[in-house]
């Protein structure tokens, strides 16, 4: 659906990913009660999910909240319209902190300072087991002890299959975009997407000939 609607209906990546970053963090609006004097903490990856991260991020920030970006990547890894709202965020000078290797030790006790986690470490594009320090960080969230909202999909879950093969985000949350995940359908998935909203791109799906029965 993201590649018809950038190559056949001219709808930038960019504008996707804002599209879907905002109406994530109205989910995690209406979660929370209301973000005013609230604190997140965006757990984000170097792909398209990290992007929506950091959309995430300042549309929290520009509503009252406190938000902290942690990014699970070196910045040269960062590319597109991932970097696009990464530099977005720096240029407001908002709390953004690269976390990779051994500074991702005790990521999990600052973490546990915040209302809520958003986990945009990796989306559908991740297959395979996670390893390295997106599986660290992974494990890190799982024992802030925190409400956690997974973005698209919990990181390190197989959207296809549902099954989880190593580190999976354990999600209290999962706002996910446009349809349904097909490994949602397994009965493993719940114990890691936990409650599904489902939130749109600004594109209807009846437009896009691919998902029209």
């Amino acid at each position: 659906m993201d590649r018809f609607a950038i190559e056949r209906l001219g709808v930038p990546g960019v504008v996707l990913m804002e599209n879907a970053g905002r109406n994530a963090a109205d989910a995690i609006e209406e979660f929370l009660g209301g973000v005013a004097g609230k604190s997140a903490a965006v757990v984000a990856g170097a792909g398209n999910n990290g992007g929506d991260g950091f959309v995430i991020a300042r549309h929290l920030e520009i509503r009252g909240a406190n938000v902290r970006t942690f990014v699970v990547a070196r910045a040269k890894k960062i590319v597109g319209d991932a970097a696009v709202n990464l530099a977005i965020l720096r240029h407001f000078e908002y709390d953004v902190r690269e976390v990779v290797g051994e500074a991702l030790t005790g990521l999990a006790r600052q973490l546990s300072e915040f209302d809520v986690i958003v986990d945009a470490i990796g989306g559908t594009g991740i297959c395979g087991q996670l390893r390295g320090d997106a599986a660290a960080a992974v494990e890190q969230i799982n024992a802030a002890g925190k409400p956690v909202m997974a973005v698209d999909i919990p990181t390190g879950l197989d959207c296809d299959t549902g099954q989880a093969d190593g580190p999976v985000v354990r999600a209290d949350v999962t706002i996910t975009f446009v349809a349904l995940k097909k490994g949602f359908e397994a009965k493993s998935a719940s114990h890691y997407t936990g409650r599904v909203i489902l939130a749109d791109i600004g594109i209807e799906s009846e437009k896009v000939p691919e998902l029209t029965p």
